[in-house]
């Protein structure tokens, strides 16, 4: 899966559920410095209120649990407009949309690719690009993302 450690969603998942949020997924960036990113969403939106209230619960089953050796930086974040796809339900749900998806290993020579998301077949991603069809395993992607779609945004603003 995409950078989402499997492990840590497990831990901090019942802690955002239960304030009444979805845990869209987790990544941990290792580096000099550790960063967990905690994603999380709610019909209404997020707030910064919203991100304050799950970070604070997060940080305190972390420091119970302590799952991360070394020193981390936790950051709480609606997943935006250019939303990461974690779980084999997000490919679903977001079937149709545009998005940019980078693979682990090449497939032809290439690494990323951008399409129209066509949803899960077999538990496999289908990724329509022009009069070409990528089939991968979840477990081949190393990162997907929607593409924004700022013309209906800011037709919707308006």
């Amino acid at each position: 899966m995409p950078h989402e450690s499997v492990e840590l969603r497990e831990l901090i998942e019942p802690a955002v559920t239960a304030l009444g949020f979805e845990l869209v997924g987790v990544e941990f960036i290792h580096g000099k410095s550790g960063l967990l990113r905690v994603y999380i969403d709610h019909p209404d939106g997020i707030s910064v209120d919203d991100c304050q209230a799950v970070s604070h619960q997060v940080s305190g089953v972390l420091d119970v649990e302590d799952p991360i050796r070394g020193e981390y930086t936790l950051e709480v974040s609606s997943p935006g407009l250019d939303r990461p796809l974690f779980q084999a339900r997000d490919f679903e749900r977001f079937a149709g949309n545009q998005v940019d998806v980078r693979l682990l290993a090449p497939v032809n020579g290439r690494r990323k690719f951008k399409g129209v998301l066509g949803g899960l077949r077999d538990g496999q991603v289908v990724l329509q690009m022009d009069d070409e069809e990528l089939v991968v395993a979840l477990d081949e992607i190393d990162r997907a993302r929607l593409v924004p779609d700022y013309k209906s945004h800011r037709a919707e603003g308006a």
